[in-house]
């Protein structure tokens, strides 16, 4: 579509994943848009820089196999749409294994620059403190988990629904050469070799069993912040904070993120860690390291001293030491349309952490529907909605409406948020899995992931036939 002077913009308010990606989508086709973000003029309890895209919490994509991983599939939908997202991340990864991890600088610099090179694309420093003006025809509210209190007072007067929050915890990031590698090892579960990696992509650190429980006793006498005004806000189970696991259970975190399967000690492989802290690579050069799964709302000298207990980190010097911040969604399955079109407010969207999706990958892929969802509208189509069966379709399910209904509360619905998985997806047709000739039992841990394969080649082929690939 060609621009011209009198076009109006699309607007996009928050320069996160969600925010970026929509707006390059919108672009991309054709339109002006006007980005909008806080961030050089207000900043937030969690981001460090104004870049745009900046990554908080964790520096993994997760697995980027699109073979018979949800997330991978996910990724390989949004190369298919042409996402800005992905094109960053591609061209800062670091080695991770299984997963495809970025140099987080580089990646926000990538897309920073792509974004202010773009002709069509304005970025305006500024905090919008309301919900956008009617002559914002179409506009996109992308403001993350850490949306501003006076919009997000003004989205709940709009909507008159109670806004959900939760709290979300971030890990610490230790100097590479403060490890010491005469007690830990390089080594990715099951030596796995992921995109750009080694099979050797983490490094490990090993605890026999009077140490893990030292650790443990450590952790649940720790100080911890306080939950203030949040008192009673509930937690999203896929970013605990590793304390609040430890009072599940002793054992909790020796079954989760201390977990020692598929890990041998190169300095003592005769003898089995009884649990293991896994580091991941947190920038290209190398030089620091994210303790994996190790976020936390203890307080700075409690995590300094808790975390040298462990072995190989007892000198560790700590390039960030692990937070605690507010996380905010709206109730999308009562509030949007199944084209994140706040109900009763045409031309306007939602889109990223605030509709309840839950990661980086899955806020920018909805970004990135959002956005192709409003430039339908601008050039007066109706938004064609991905199939249920792809990624993008099952996300998009989740959050506008694939929720049971309480039974305790009839009209209410259960909605929290979720990462992209194959539990979202629509069961296969019957006869579409079938045993593999020569094969004398197909069930258990084969024929899982024979369904998954099938249903990622579904998702793929559905994708590239929606997308007119």
């Amino acid at each position: 579509m060609t621009n011209t002077p009198s076009q109006k913009p699309v607007h996009v308010i928050g320069g996160g994943l969600a925010g970026s990606e929509a707006a390059w989508q919108i672009a991309r086709s054709g339109l002006p848009v006007v980005l909008h973000e806080m961030r050089g003029v207000r900043g937030t309890d969690a981001h460090k820089t104004d870049g745009l895209a900046e990554l908080v919490c964790s520096n993994s994509f997760r697995s980027d196999d699109a073979t018979s991983n949800a997330v991978g599939v996910l990724h390989a939908e949004m190369r298919l749409a042409g996402s800005l997202i992905m094109q960053a991340a591609d061209a800062n990864q670091v080695p991770a294994g299984g997963a495809l991890a970025v140099d987080r600088e580089g990646f926000s610099a990538a897309v920073t620059a792509a974004l202010e090179a773009h002709p069509l694309i304005s970025i305006s420093r500024e905090e919008v403190t309301g919900l956008p003006p009617e002559d914002w025809d179409q506009a996109i509210i992308a403001t993350g988990p850490l949306t501003a209190p006076s919009l997000a007072a003004a989205i709940q007067e709009r909507t008159g629904a109670d806004s959900l929050a939760f709290f979300d915890a971030i890990a610490p990031i230790i100097h590479t050469h403060s490890i010491d590698m005469s007690v830990c090892w390089n080594q990715s579960r099951y030596d796995k070799v992921g995109p750009g990696g080694t099979g050797k992509d983490y490094i490990n650190c090993p605890l026999d069993e009077a140490q893990y429980n030292t650790f443990i006793d450590a952790l649940l006498a720790g100080d911890t912040t306080g939950f203030k005004e949040w008192e009673g806000t509930p937690y999203f189970d896929g970013c605990l904070p590793i304390e609040v696991m430890a009072q599940r259970g002793r054992e909790t975190l020796r079954h989760g993120p201390m977990k020692p399967m598929g890990l041998t000690n190169a300095h003592n492989p005769t003898v089995k860690p009884y649990a293991v802290v896994q580091l991941r690579q947190d920038n290209a050069l190398g030089t620091l390291y994210n303790m994996v799964g190790f976020q936390t709302k203890l307080k700075y000298g409690a995590q300094a001293e808790i975390f040298r207990l462990i072995p190989g980190l007892e000198d560790a010097e700590f390039a960030r030491l692990g937070g605690l911040h507010r996380n905010t969604y709206i109730n999308s399955p009562a509030l949007l349309d199944r084209t994140l079109t706040l109900k009763g407010r045409p031309g306007l969207r939602f889109a990223g952490q605030i509709t309840g999706c839950e990661g980086y990958v899955e806020s920018a892929g909805i970004g990135l529907l959002a956005g192709r969802f409003a430039v339908a509208e601008r050039q007066g189509e109706t938004p064609a909605l991905p199939p249920e069966t792809t990624a993008f379709g099952a996300l998009l399910g989740h959050i506008t409406g694939g929720h049971i209904i309480s039974d305790d509360e009839p009209g209410k619905r259960s909605f929290q948020p979720m990462n992209i998985n194959f539990g979202l997806f629509p069961p296969l047709e019957a006869g579409v899995i079938t045993k593999p000739e020569g094969m004398k039992r197909f069930r258990g841990k084969d024929k899982a992931l024979a369904k998954k394969q099938a249903t990622a080649a579904r998702a793929l082929a559905d994708c590239a036939r929606w997308l007119g690939l």
